[in-house]
């Protein structure tokens, strides 16, 4: 019989990773062998206690959040990070792979397909949630929207929460010609309002 997967909790809820821990100790073939409410935590717990998997949460809080934590433990190779949160943002997924995560999962995951990413992950097999899997497919197959330079220039201003009387001073030119721009941006990113725009465009690394 193989040795069971060492898996670190990573939750800054003590009611979350209770309920986690008590979840697990169900689960064939998993060991729960510690549980850490901080970035800077599970980084001390993880090099003391050589876990296979760390089961990590994004937000953590104050202090270090779920990526940058799963970044250094990954560049360690300490562990195979697999996240579990309730944000499924395209930003939120792309910053957590690309922090070298294994898996994301979302918290509304039946247990047993919880169960079975913890062992994928301990393999360094890739485990993705249906919903997650979807969205990174989808972004795939829908190229960055191709902005002017003009529209960048009217983007950055618009998360700087500048008007558009504000905007059209900033870059010499006159109101017209911003609402101008700023119905092609929309149009571009699908979006209805400036906060929209401003949020697709973060997503999207439109924005420095």
């Amino acid at each position: 019989m193989s040795a069971p997967v060492r898996l670190l909790l990573c939750d800054d809820h003590a009611v979350v990773r209770a309920g986690l821990r008590a979840l697990l100790s169900s689960a064939d073939g998993i060991e729960v062998v510690g549980e850490a409410g901080s970035g800077e935590e599970v980084l001390a717990m993880a090099a003391r206690l050589r876990p296979d998997v760390v089961l990590m949460d994004l937000q953590l809080g104050e202090g270090m959040d779920g990526v940058t934590a799963t970044r250094r433990l990954t560049a360690e190779g300490a562990a195979h990070v697999l996240v579990l949160t309730m944000f499924d943002t395209d930003a939120d997924i792309t910053r957590a792979i690309e922090a070298g995560a294994t898996g994301y999962l979302l918290k509304a995951e039946r247990p047993d397909e919880l169960f079975a990413a913890i062992r994928s992950a301990a393999s360094g097999r890739t485990a993705l949630s249906t919903p997650v899997a979807d969205r990174l497919l989808a972004r795939m197959r829908s190229p960055r929207p191709t902005l002017s330079g003009r529209e960048h220039e009217i983007l950055a201003q618009l998360a700087r929460g500048l008007g558009n009387r504000e905007i059209a001073r900033e870059l010499f030119i006159s109101e017209a010609t911003v609402k101008t721009h700023l119905g092609r941006i929309y149009g571009k990113l699908g979006v209805e309002t400036r906060s929209g725009a401003v949020a697709v465009a973060k997503e999207r690394r439109l924005l420095p």
